[in-house]
């Protein structure tokens, strides 16, 4: 098992953490905060010696300030970044055969490390691409993915995608984690469920959590 980077996310699953050589996707409405779980995914990696690649639509300036904002520094131990701007690879959301090209470069050059791949993109290469050639291109970068000692992070924005499109994402992966807002009154909840994970049995209902500088909480929730 490959730990989430958070105690209470492991131990919802009750299997510390995610299955080896596994992509998991986490889906949700923007800022309720998909990328936090890939950023603590990350630097748990880095954190315990494992290769942490990291692709994104967006600049490392903005992720890093993104980052801060949850109390994570990777200032001392960092990713090899692949992004629009300022990375060590230069990220082209239209260059489909160029990502799934440097991906398998980076697996091919660490064959004898855990490795950690986060990636923000897939709503953007859903939104300029046919879902059918999406879907086509993630099956063929997964399968390369699970050939090594790896586990990818994808998130994806709900909202944006037509329920049929989001229900081919989610038969790729082998776990879906599903993070939603749920109005109670006057409050708004964030809430989590586990959609499903390989090896792990369904877990239908909802959970309360929270983020923050120490990481995130989960809590039973109930009306």
């Amino acid at each position: 098992m490959v730990s989430t980077g958070l105690r209470s996310l492991d131990d919802l699953l009750g299997s510390d953490g995610y299955p080896d050589r596994s992509a998991i996707l986490v889906i949700g409405p923007p800022g309720i905060g998909k990328e936090a779980l890939g950023y603590w995914f990350a630097q748990a990696g880095l954190l315990q010696g494992d290769f942490c690649l990291y692709v994104t639509r967006l600049s490392v300036k903005e992720v890093l300030q993104d980052e801060k904002g949850f109390g994570i520094d990777t200032q001392q131990k960092v990713p090899l970044w692949f992004a629009a701007d300022g990375g060590q690879i230069k990220y082209d959301v239209n260059d489909l055969a160029g990502i799934s090209y440097n991906v398998k470069e980076v697996l091919k050059k660490n064959p004898s490390r855990r490795i950690r791949i986060v990636m923000d993109t897939l709503s953007s290469l859903l939104m300029l691409n046919p879902p059918e050639t999406i879907y086509r291109f993630m099956t063929q970068l997964l399968a390369d993915i699970k050939q090594y000692d790896a586990v990818m992070l994808a998130t994806l924005e709900e909202g944006m995608h037509k329920p049929e499109v989001i229900a081919a994402m989610q038969q790729l992966f082998d776990g879906v984690l599903e993070m939603r807002l749920y109005e109670e009154g006057l409050r708004v909840l964030p809430l989590l469920r586990v959609r499903k994970m390989r090896g792990a049995p369904p877990q239908p209902g909802y959970f309360n959590f929270s983020l923050g500088r120490n990481g995130m909480e989960v809590r039973a929730y109930g009306k």
